[in-house]
């Protein structure tokens, strides 16, 4: 399974994050905001999540411990794609239990392409039920 789940309310982000995606045939699905972003981790179990943590109703570091103490969904892997690059921000999420992190203006959309690759056929995202 190459579904993955961005959990972003950027549209430009969005765009570009989906056509990168696309180009290497992952599919993708959008969540706006915490609230959306739970029910449709919940509901379609995605092989990885995408997460911002500047998000309207319920901030990314509430969904990311949501998702890390269920123990149905605490395997998904989880890379933080945030602009909070402070040091107190990156150690928040690594230690609620993001896989990896980066910080939006440090890194290219391509650069997290390769990141999301490595998951996807390294064998860390989850598999299908």
């Amino acid at each position: 399974m190459n579904h993955i789940l961005i959990v972003e309310d950027e549209d430009f982000l969005i765009r570009v994050l989906q056509d990168n995606l696309a180009t290497e045939s992952f599919t993708t699905d959008v969540a706006r905001d915490g609230y959306e972003a739970m029910d449709k981790i919940r509901r379609d179990r995605p092989a990885l999540v995408l997460l911002d943590l500047l998000l309207p109703k319920k901030d990314g570091f509430e969904v990311l411990e949501e998702i890390k103490k269920n123990p149905d969904l605490k395997l998904i892997p989880v890379i933080v794609l945030s602009n909070l690059g402070g040091d107190a921000d990156l150690k928040r999420a690594l230690s609620l239990g993001a896989d990896d992190y980066f910080v939006k203006s440090q890194h290219p959309i391509t650069e997290v392409v390769e990141k999301v690759k490595e998951y996807m056929e390294g064998g860390k995202a989850v598999k299908p039920r």
